[in-house]
C-alpha cells in the first residue's frame, strides 16, 4: 500500500511489539496502625486544624468528667460550644449534654435543665429525644424533684411502653412519694384547723371590736349565750371532722399511689419473664435476680390475690411476643420535633388516665365520696 494511503494515527508503534519487563509479585508493604498511648491528647499541642483541636478539647472534658473534676471537665466544654460550627450537629449535643451533667453535679440544676429542654426541643429523631428524657431523669433525680421524675419517666415509657428498667424506676419514684404526701396532708391540715377555728370566733362574737371589751356569756342574754354554746358545741365537732376526713384522705390517695407502683412493677416482671426464654448466663440470671426483687417487694403492699390478678390483667393486655420484638427491632424516627412531641404523653393525668384508669374504676371508690364530705364540713364549721 503506498504511503499516501495511510490513514493519520493508524501506524503501530514499535512499543507494542517490545517484550515488558517481567513483573515479578512482591509481599504488600507490611500494615502499621496508628499507636496511642494513654491520654495521648494531652501531650498534643492546640495548634492545627480546628476539627481536631476541638477534638483533642472534647477528650480532655470526657476524662476531667470520668475523674468527677467537674468545674474543669465544664471548662472545657464550654469553651468548645463557643467554637463549634452551626452544622457540626453531632458534637454540639455531646458538649451540651457534658455541660448539662457537669451543672447538675455542681448543683446547678437550674441551668442544666435549661440545656436539656433546648436539646429536646431540637430532637429530631426518636433516638435524640431518648437520650435527652435519659439526660432530664438523671437531673431531675439529683435534684430530687420527684413530680418532675415521674413526668419523665412516662415521656420514656410512652415511647419505649415495654422497657421493664423504666417501668422499675417509676415504680420507686411512685413509692418515694409516701413522705411527700403525708407532709402536704399535714399542711392542709394545720391551714384547715387554723381557718375553721378562725371562723368559729368570729360566729361566737359577732359584735366584738378592737376597741370593745370581749362580751363574756355570763354577762349576755341567757337566749344568746344558749345560741352560741350551740354554735360553739356544732363548731367544735366539725373541728374534730375535718383532721379526721383529711386522715381518711391521705390513706386514701396514698393507697391510690402504692396501686400505681404495684401496677408497674406487675408490668416490669411480666416483660422480664416474655424476654428470659431468649436470654442466658449472666443476663438470665439478673433477669430472674430483678423478678425475685420485684416478688418480694409486692409482699410489703398486702394486697388480695384476686386484686393482684385483676391488675396483672390489665397492665398486660398488650404484651406480646410480636410487639415485644417489633420494639427491639424498632427503626430510628426521623420525624422532626413537632412529630416526636405527639409521641410522648403530654401530662402526668393523660398517662394516668391510659395505664391506671381501668385500676382506679375498681379500687378508687372513696375519690368521689371525699369530693362530696368535703362542702358539708365546710357548712358545719361556717
Amino acid at each position: 500500500m503506498e504511503a499516501g494511503y495511510w490513514v493519520i494515527g493508524g501506524e503501530f508503534e514499535d512499543s507494542v511489539f517490545e517484550e515488558r519487563p517481567e513483573r515479578r509479585p512482591r509481599p504488600p508493604a507490611p500494615y502499621s496502625a496508628k499507636r496511642c498511648e494513654p491520654q495521648w491528647f494531652y501531650e498534643e499541642t492546640e495548634i492545627g486544624e480546628d476539627a481536631e483541636v476541638l477534638t483533642i478539647k472534647k477528650f480532655k472534658g470526657d476524662l476531667a468528667y470520668r475523674r468527677r473534676d467537674y468545674q474543669k471537665a465544664l471548662q472545657e466544654y464550654s469553651s468548645i460550644s463557643e467554637k463549634l460550627s452551626s452544622s457540626n450537629f453531632a458534637m454540639r449535643r455531646d458538649v451540651q449534654e457534658g455541660q448539662a451533667r457537669c451543672l447538675a453535679h455542681l448543683g446547678r440544676h437550674v441551668e442544666a435543665l435549661e440545656i436539656a429542654t433546648s436539646l429536646e426541643n431540637k430532637a429530631t429523631n426518636t433516638d435524640h429525644l431518648t437520650t435527652v428524657l435519659y439526660l432530664q431523669f438523671a437531673i431531675c433525680s439529683s435534684l430530687q424533684n420527684l413530680e418532675k421524675t415521674i413526668f419523665c419517666l412516662q415521656k420514656l415509657i410512652s415511647l419505649h411502653p415495654f422497657n421493664p428498667w423504666s417501668w422499675g424506676k417509676l415504680a420507686e419514684a411512685y413509692l418515694s412519694l409516701g413522705p411527700t404526701l403525708s407532709a402536704s396532708f399535714a399542711s392542709s391540715q394545720r391551714q384547715s384547723s387554723f381557718t375553721s377555728h378562725d371562723k368559729t370566733i368570729k360566729s361566737s362574737f359577732p359584735h366584738s371590736r378592737k376597741d370593745h371589751l370581749l362580751c363574756f356569756p355570763e354577762t349576755l342574754p341567757e337566749s344568746l349565750v344558749f345560741s352560741m354554746e350551740a354554735g360553739s358545741q356544732q363548731a367544735e365537732k366539725a373541728l374534730t371532722d375535718i383532721p379526721n376526713c383529711i386522715a381518711e384522705r391521705r390513706e386514701a390517695v396514698w393507697a391510690e399511689t402504692q396501686m400505681k407502683a404495684c401496677a408497674c412493677l406487675i408490668r416490669a416482671r411480666l416483660l422480664l419473664q416474655l424476654t428470659q426464654p431468649q436470654q442466658t448466663s449472666f443476663a438470665l440470671e439478673k433477669n430472674l435476680k430483678t423478678q425475685q426483687e420485684i416478688k418480694d417487694k409486692m409482699k410489703e403492699f398486702s394486697f388480695k390475690e384476686d386484686t393482684l390478678l385483676l391488675v396483672t390483667e390489665i397492665m398486660g393486655e398488650d404484651i406480646i411476643p410480636e410487639n415485644i420484638k417489633d420494639e427491639v427491632h424498632l427503626e430510628v424516627k426521623c420525624i422532626g420535633p413537632a412529630a416526636l412531641t405527639a409521641l410522648v404523653t403530654a401530662s402526668l393525668k393523660e398517662f394516668e388516665d391510659k395505664w391506671f384508669g381501668k385500676i382506679k374504676d375498681h379500687f378508687c371508690p372513696f375519690e368521689n365520696q371525699f369530693h362530696t364530705e368535703i362542702p358539708m364540713l365546710a357548712q358545719k364549721s361556717a
